[in-house]
């Protein structure tokens, strides 16, 4: 794929000279930037909204994916060059959750760091436990992204489809299963955290301890549902959403 960097690995669903404030998504594990297409219908017409494009999938299918998770958190905040310079909210899903946060801390890094870091669906990287196992076989991937998304079973009884979608589901994995966590330096801007009720991955109270990831404000916002509540509660976070960006853009962080 051409292009300049942030074209290769942005994806623009609304982003006009009005936009002053610009929420980037990342997807979750196997997943592309298309899932959060939908989000502007549901959030201030001002506000950019923008997804990142791993490698390994869409009109990257052919592009090698990095070494690591870090390194990939550092190929995407290179990507975000000038947008890094303007008022950034960024918001990621599980493993997206997990690069969006790598990405938050070398923004910070560089003297841009976000206006806001929200995170759903994982815990933090200090409370990742040693002993955890991550599926590294085709099959128990696939048993393991079912058992959180049954609606994903066809993609993978279908010989095509499996095909198309299991590499990039291999290459995250592979990266999660490569990333070992462990203490980080604390953000300034303030986290909203986001989990499902009734999600069997991870729980709400470990989901809350992203606030000892920070030096601003915290809060844990708990909907309905399991591992993939943002699915069905979609209008729900995004009305939470657009508190969260009101606060951003008053300068007025959340108690």
């Amino acid at each position: 794929m051409t292009g300049s960097p942030a074209d290769q690995w942005v994806r623009r669903f609304r982003d006009g000279d009005e936009c002053t404030t610009k929420l980037v998504c990342f997807p979750h594990a196997g997943s592309v930037a298309g899932q959060y297409r939908s989000w502007p219908r549901g959030l201030p017409s001002d506000v950019g909204v923008m997804a990142v494009r791993y490698p390994g999938r869409e009109e990257r299918f052919d592009d090698p994916f990095p070494p690591g998770l870090e390194a990939l958190a550092e190929d995407v905040a290179d990507a975000l060059g000038e947008l890094a310079q303007r008022r950034l909210v960024l918001f990621g899903h599980c493993f997206g959750a997990t690069v969006a946060h790598e990405v938050a801390l070398r923004l910070q890094h560089r003297g841009y760091p976000p206006a806001a870091l929200c995170v759903s669906g994982t815990q933090p990287p200090h409370v990742l436990p040693a002993d955890r196992v991550v599926p590294s076989a085709d099959e128990d991937i696939i048993a393991h992204v079912v058992s959180l998304d049954a609606s994903r079973a066809s993609a993978f009884e279908n010989p095509d489809l499996r095909e198309a979608t299991l590499p990039a589901v291999r290459g995250d994995y592979g990266l999660v299963g490569g990333y070992s966590g462990g203490p980080r330096p604390l953000l300034d801007c303030p986290i909203h955290a986001y989990a499902g009720a009734d999600d069997t991955e991870v729980a709400p109270e470990d989901i809350g301890r992203w606030a000892e990831m920070t030096r601003g404000a915290f809060r844990l916002r708990v909907l309905p549902g399991g591992h993939f509540y943002l699915t069905p509660e979609e209008a729900t976070l995004l009305a939470d959403l657009r508190d969260v960006l009101d606060l951003v853009r008053s300068g007025t962080e959340a108690a």
